[in-house]
């Protein structure tokens, strides 16, 4: 759906009173040669294709916090460094030990009717649990009701009660219920999948996700994602292995159909759930520099200009010659011009009001983990707070762009301040050309938006030939060997796309007040509640 975006999302009579308390801020010069010079050492076969906690993304973050450093910026990372760690996990199972699950002598190999997935808890160890069984509903709160649970395997059904039809509201049921087993002392949880359950879920497609090997970040209580720890194994099962765990398993598939809640009860079966997992973990640095805010009252909020620094490293078994992913465009593009950005900042004149953090992430090619992790943990201190994040990811760069897409735009105050500061520079603001690619779920700001901070995705737009640069773009170079720094980069168009970013930034961080969801939006409902809200625009 198409939503015109309005120039201010406050009322004639707001915006008067915004205009007069502040002066517009120049235009910033910015050197094309620049943007090429961090562009071209960025992307250089020397760097390996800076995959995440590999030398070559070393190398890359060690250039950020050179640039950073030189720029009069102050590190931003704990204890007085240029980096914040972020702990990477890559797990996988054993496949000399296959994982399995038993109900009594019964025992059930993974993938064919149990599906267990690797964990990077255990380390390189085969976790072996056995207990008694007990069943809790839907696995929620309240249908732990008169149980105990305590140092038993929980067996819950998959998914959640009628009543809660909400999408967002099945996701967070059903991804909290490993947490509340946690907490009522469960030794591990089973998710028993009903006939229903199997006829609309593709237990082929689950089988692949749960066998691959996969990456995190682990939080310093050494559990993925920093979240509480939940229950320590899990397991889904088919409604062959509940045929063994349940009393009167058709009986309680029909009360289900009929909308009955189900009750618990103490299980007669004893489960063994057991598994070996393969862990390496492997630091890898965001780099962070900040710019201290110069107004006493707003100083301790924090705007975030952030580019991920790393790629896809490089792989051997490619065919020919060139085996580097080099990520040109995606992203050394985009860490070009938040560092030009920042270079623009440092030599202002005029000192922001708010603080300003400049981000190369980490491990976005590997999930968003960088910025998951720094939206997790924010390095503003105790009293600090992060008000806004303006991400900048695989700008194409090879053409004069006329217009701009920012992703997100529709959901908060953001989208008028890209619309003025893309103004300023001639260039209009587009609404997403290709809303069934969802990218505003695709990028990093989106670990800001789930921490409930507004943000926006910028990239340039589709006129002046831009859709087709963007699409062959996409189709022959996008994460391909072949994304390195001989296409016919624009680099006026890099300096252009800098200066863009500094005018929302500079706007952010000097407003009268922070970005605001809009009221009604779904993301600002969903992860900021209680927090201010802006009128909607019409439509």
């Amino acid at each position: 759906m198409r939503i015109r975006l309005i120039l201010a999302a406050l009322s004639f009579a707001q915006a008067q009173v915004a205009a007069q308390a502040q002066v517009a801020p120049e235009v910033p010069a910015i050197s094309p040669m620049a943007v090429k010079a961090h562009v071209d050492f960025l992307a250089s076969d020397e760097l390996e294709g800076r995959n995440a906690g590999t030398r070559g993304h070393e190398i890359a973050a060690r250039y950020v916090a050179s640039r950073f450093e030189a720029m009069g910026l102050k590190p931003g990372g704990p204890g007085g460094s240029w980096y914040q760690m972020v702990p990477l996990a890559e797990y996988s199972l054993d496949a000399a030990r296959p994982a399995s699950l038993s109900v009594g002598a019964a025992k059930f190999e993974n993938g064919a009717e149990v599906l267990i997935a690797p964990s990077p808890r255990t380390g390189n160890a085969t976790q072996t649990v056995t207990a008694n069984t007990v069943f809790a509903g839907y696995g929620l709160d309240e249908d732990y009701a008169g149980l105990d649970a305590r140092g038993k395997i929980v067996v819950v059904l998959f998914g959640v009660p009628r009543g809660m039809a909400a999408e967002d509201a099945r996701a967070a049921a059903q991804l909290d219920k490993s947490v509340i087993a946690g907490k009522h002392g469960a030794a591990g949880l089973v998710y028993i999948l009903t006939p229903a359950d199997e006829k609309r879920v593709s237990w082929s497609a689950a089988r692949s996700y749960f066998l691959r090997g996969q990456s995190t970040w682990l939080g310093p209580n050494g559990v993925p994602l920093g979240a509480e720890p939940g229950a320590p194994i899990e397991a889904y099962a088919n409604s062959k292995v509940a045929a063994g765990l349940l009393d009167t398993p058709d009986a309680l598939y029909e009360s289900i159909a009929a909308g009955t809640r189900p009750k618990g009860y103490p299980l007669k079966a004893k489960i063994t759930i057991e598994r070996t997992s393969k862990v390496k973990i492997t630091p890898s640095p965001n780099v962070i520099g900040v710019l201290p805010g110069s107004d006493p009252r707003l100083k301790n909020e924090y705007v975030v200009l952030s580019a991920h620094l790393d790629h896809e490293g490089t792989d051997p078994n490619l065919p020919g010659k060139d085996k580097i992913y080099n990520g040109a465009m995606d992203n050394a593009a985009g860490v070009a011009t938040m560092l030009e950005a920042a270079r623009a900042f440092a030599e202002s004149k005029q000192p922001p009001r708010r603080s300003i953090l400049f981000v190369a992430l980490t491990a976005e090619e590997d999930g968003l983990l960088g910025s998951e992790y720094l939206a997790k943990y924010p390095v503003v201190g105790p009293n600090g707070k992060v008000i806004a994040d303006v991400n900048l990811d695989m700008p194409i760069l090879l053409y004069d762009f006329r217009d701009v897409v920012a992703f997100g735009a529709e959901h908060s105050t953001m989208g008028p301040i890209v619309e003025r500061a893309a103004g300023r520079m001639g260039v209009k603001l587009s609404p997403d050309p290709m809303p069934e690619e969802q990218f505003f779920v695709r990028s990093d700001h989106y670990s800001f938006v789930k921490a409930g901070v507004p943000s926006v995705f910028l990239m340039t737009g589709f006129a002046n030939g831009g859709e087709k640069a963007f699409r062959t773009f996409l189709a022959t170079n996008y994460h391909k060997v072949s994304d390195q720094t001989d296409q016919a980069f624009n680099w006026e168009a890099g300096a252009k796309f800098a200066q863009i970013n500094y005018l929302i930034a500079r706007e952010i961080a000097d407003g009268a007040e922070a970005p605001r969801w809009y009221e009604g939006n779904s993301f600002g409902d969903r992860f900021a509640p209680g927090q201010p809200r802006a009128p909607a625009p019409k439509p």
